[in-house]
């Protein structure tokens, strides 16, 4: 990631992923938003990768407040905007556009619901939110990584091509998402299950 995002510090018009937006790139809102994602979603990605570390929860709390308080207005604030921007924007006509848009208003929705959930002290749902929330800020990386495996392994038209990696990029994270949220519930309650049988024998 911080190898793409470097590309972008000359403010080329012709380098990388600017070259398939030339169509776009003469409008001043597409082109703000682009930036501001760009240069913003790398703080996004660091600030949530701490969050799911145990150790620091227990022995660094403030930091893990710090932390999350980053990511989540970095959201809010920055990226939840300029993603709906760019989405509008996007290519691969209406499918990606609608693809991105689900992205974008899930990525808002899933974290402020995890931000509630802490306010509110209910620490299952505050993590259940932000497994899905972090889900979907490494979009930025799963639709990257799939862009170059089906480029490199499927002979399809440029706009086809996006289409399906603009739904390829977040769904898989979803459902991976949800399937790490029920496994953990799985264990707990077998984990509740076992406590409860050694300390209430039948």
């Amino acid at each position: 990631m911080a190898k793409t995002i470097a590309q972008y510090f000359a403010f080329d018009d012709h380098v990388a992923f600017l070259k398939v937006k030339q169509d776009y790139i003469h409008i001043p809102i597409w082109k703000a938003a682009f930036y501001t994602h760009v240069f913003s979603s790398i703080f996004t990605l660091i600030a949530g990768f701490f969050q799911f570390s145990s150790f620091i929860l227990k022995e660094y709390r403030g930091f893990h407040r710090f932390m999350g308080r980053l990511y989540a207005w970095n959201i809010f604030l920055i990226n939840f905007p300029a993603g709906f921007i760019m989405a509008i924007y996007a290519n691969g006509h209406l499918p990606s556009k609608i693809a991105f848009l689900i992205l974008d208003c899930l990525w808002f929705g899933f974290t402020i619901k995890a931000v509630i959930a802490a306010r509110r002290k209910n620490t299952a749902m505050h993590k259940e939110y932000m497994i899905r929330s972090y889900a979907l800020t490494c979009s930025a990386v799963t639709l990257r990584t799939w862009k170059l495996i089906l480029s490199n392994t499927l002979n399809i038209a440029p706009g086809t091509l996006y289409m399906i990696d603009a739904w390829l990029g977040f769904v898989p994270n979803l459902l991976f998402a949800e399937w790490l949220i029920r496994r953990k519930k799985e264990k707990k309650r077998l984990s509740t299950e076992i406590y409860s049988g050694k300390e209430n024998p039948v």
